[in-house]
């Protein structure tokens, strides 16, 4: 895929990627025929916004925003599924008060928090008690262990997340970390999620696959997409199966990254990054009424 600034203007009649699954080209084929009920669906780090060493500085793709503004009003709704607080994710992705962003909502927390573009307002339930417990133990387990050098916590209000991508063997202290993460996470209810290069402690039962599952079916979607790039978004993965299974037909795509293979192994389509996410959903939006 081009690299060349995008404005699916200027080739409506551009080819859409073919999916390299049957399941992936009904999927497409469900989207075009009624985007009216259709669901699209991304991840944000990695996915509309590229992977950076400092996770505050992360921001979405410079087209990432046309292309959805462009795409957004011609579908059921377009939904920003993250592990961030729904705040941050909205504005790094810059998506307040844009036009054509209406249909816009961002589950944040895995889901546990939720923005509605249309009323500029975050909902929220209270958070879980743990993770105030593993807040203030969090340091002294990191520098009992020995992995204090070159990790970073990141500060989630309803999780924690210990990164590893600036250590001077990033692999080695997030394997060095993963088990006393895990016992102290138990020790308070919460649970470890792995992603790239990163451990995030925080509530079970919330995963982006559960917070897929509920939108979708929530708005009556007949058809999905989902995009996504980590092992986070597995769970969103194993719910469009599912719900392909129960007669909802959708799209696996994978944001291009050999650092996780096994999505990308998964995926119906494999874009090159946010810039083939970004060029796909602005094609899809040039085909669609």
């Amino acid at each position: 895929m081009g690299s060349h600034h995008l404005d699916s203007t200027d080739h409506p009649d551009a080819p859409l990627p073919v999916p390299a699954t049957q399941a992936g080209r009904d999927g497409l084929a469900a989207i075009l025929a009624r985007p009216e009920r259709a669901v699209i669906a991304l991840d944000f780090d990695g996915t509309l916004a590229p992977i950076v060493p400092d996770p505050d500085q992360a921001r979405a793709h410079p087209d990432a925003v046309p292309a959805l503004a462009a795409l957004a009003p011609k579908v059921a709704s377009v939904a920003v599924v993250t592990g961030r607080p729904a705040g941050v994710a909205v504005r790094n992705g810059g998506f307040a008060g844009v036009p054509g962003l209406e249909h816009l909502v961002v589950l944040g927390h895995y889901g546990a928090e939720r923005w509605d573009a249309a009323t500029g307002t975050v909902t929220a339930p209270a958070p879980h008690p743990g993770v105030a417990a593993v807040r203030a133990e969090l340091p002294g387990v990191l520098d009992r262990v020995g992995a204090w050098q070159g990790t970073w916590i990141e500060e989630k209000g309803r999780s924690l997340a210990v990164h590893t991508r600036r250590a001077e063997d990033p692999q080695a202290a997030f394997d060095l970390l993963r088990e006393p993460l895990a016992e102290l996470a138990g020790r308070h209810g919460l649970i470890v999620e792995p992603g790239r290069m990163v451990l995030e402690l925080r509530p079970p039962g919330m995963d982006k696959g559960v917070a897929l599952t509920d939108y979708v079916r929530d708005r009556g979607a007949t058809s999905v997409l989902y995009a996504g790039d980590d092992l986070g978004d597995l769970p969103a993965f194993t719910a469009v199966d599912k719900l392909r299974s129960d007669g909802v037909p959708g799209v696996l795509v994978c944001s291009g990254s050999t650092e996780v293979t096994e999505l990308s192994e998964r995926a119906d389509l494999v874009v090159p990054g946010p810039a083939g996410v970004v060029h796909l959903l602005s094609d899809l939006a040039g085909r669609l009424p």
